[in-house]
């Protein structure tokens, strides 16, 4: 590529020459050549380098896409697990089995008696010990810990899994600016889910002196880790779906937008659930009536509204935050029913057929799921896979989403 520059150059020059004899009459010529033949060298080699520098420094538009698209599929699948992980924490009540929140120093467990002696001794310093488990053995106490240890190194390799690559990426100069601003939010909010997670924990170890009740993390606290997880996990699962799978061409009828407005409030609401899930988990509402379709003998129990003021109910009594999510898992499996039936009515993509479809029967087995937690008084690996089930849920509502978005203009 060179070598064809270069020719064309000289070939340029040439024609220049004669021009410029021809012209400028016998009249001093000599700096004004020189000025022509720097002007035309400075073109010709600017010509013949700028696809060597294209060929060297630019990949595939669309290899680099499938490759970022792996990437934060890859990462949302590390939130998923995250968010299980501390499922799992919660329901053996480890979350407050580590005290103290140090970035580096405490990715090193414990290796000798003392040191584990040592760390146990910290826990007994705090409620959850001395209320709930006073009677603990070592043994036990290391249970707890390598659970609660667990879910905050998996953390850490979330974090690293969404910086390390977009640090690399940038220096590729694969990202769009659009791209640019979305990943430095997701470099940012896998941040603050660090920081969010020990401003949770610290509320479970706070002395509480007129209080006999079991030491629980705030489940405002709560619900805000796990709403911003959920976040993290979608906008990661949307935008590596948008970039692996092309789009597909529909057409835009009064019906399809409908549907795709009917697509959205349906996610909405099947987040909003997930989200509930929190509330029920951080005052252990699972546990108050665990009957279906009734509670207890009532449809409406009698201390729904309890406390008071009467807006404290719907986020600290267990009864009315239980009849919430029983409320929104039957009104999103009926919305999602509803959805299934109208999209039979239009002529869906493959792919769309098959997400919608997803969708309709991951709902019903996530509510047989939930129905089943709670009949069976709530076991853990029944409740973990309930909490599983959530998220896969919400991953077909976010498919089917992106099958239906709309082509750019």
């Amino acid at each position: 590529m060179l070598v064809l520059g270069l020719r064309s150059g000289l070939t340029h020059w040439r024609a220049q020459a004669v021009r410029f004899i021809h012209s400028s009459g016998g009249k001093n010529p000599g700096t004004q050549w020189k000025h022509t033949v720097q002007k035309s060298w400075k073109r010709s080699m600017s010509e013949a380098a700028a696809p060597s520098k294209a060929a060297a420094g630019s990949v595939p538009n669309a290899a680099a896409e499938r490759v970022m698209g792996r990437w934060l599929l890859a990462c949302s699948g590390m939130v998923a697990g995250a968010v299980i992980l501390g499922g799992v924490t919660r329901l053996t009540e480890s979350g407050l089995s580590m005290v103290d929140w140090h970035l580096v120093k405490e990715m090193k467990p414990p290796r000798t008696r003392e040191e584990w002696e040592a760390e146990f001794h910290k826990y007994q310093q705090f409620p959850e010990f001395k209320i709930l488990n006073h009677d603990m053995t070592l043994n036990e106490f290391k249970f707890i810990w390598y659970m609660e240890y667990s879910h905050r190194m998996w953390g850490r390799a979330v974090g690293l899994a969404y910086i390390l690559p977009t640090i690399y990426f940038w220096r590729k100069g694969w990202f769009t600016r659009g791209m640019k601003g979305h990943v430095l939010g997701l470099c940012g909010l896998v941040c603050f889910q660090g920081l969010l997670g020990w401003y949770m924990v610290k509320s479970g170890l706070e002395e509480k002196p007129d209080s006999y009740d079991v030491p629980r993390v705030s489940q405002y606290r709560l619900a805000a880790h796990l709403g911003s997880a959920l976040v993290l996990y979608c906008a990661s699962l949307w935008t590596g779906l948008s970039l692996l799978l092309p789009k597909q061409k529909l057409i835009e009828t009064s019906q399809l937008l409908k549907l795709r407005k009917f697509t959205h409030w349906t996610t909405g609401l099947v987040f909003l659930t997930a989200l509930s899930g929190a509330f029920v988990a951080g005052l252990d509402a699972g546990l108050v009536y665990n009957s279906f379709p009734k509670m207890g003998e009532r449809w409406i129990p009698d201390d729904l509204l309890a406390f008071s003021p009467t807006l404290r109910n719907f986020f600290e009594n267990p009864t009315t935050v239980q009849f919430d999510h029983r409320i929104l898992g039957i009104s999103s499996v009926a919305a999602i029913t509803g959805l299934y039936y109208y999209s039979r009515k239009l002529p869906l993509p493959r792919r769309a057929r098959l997400a919608m479809n997803s969708l309709f029967a991951v709902a019903y087995l996530q509510v047989t799921l939930g129905i089943s937690t709670l009949l069976f008084y709530v076991p853990t690996p029944l409740a973990a896979t309930h909490q599983s089930g959530s998220l896969a849920l919400l991953s077909m509502a976010i498919w089917l989403m992106n099958e239906l978005r709309r082509l750019p203009k």
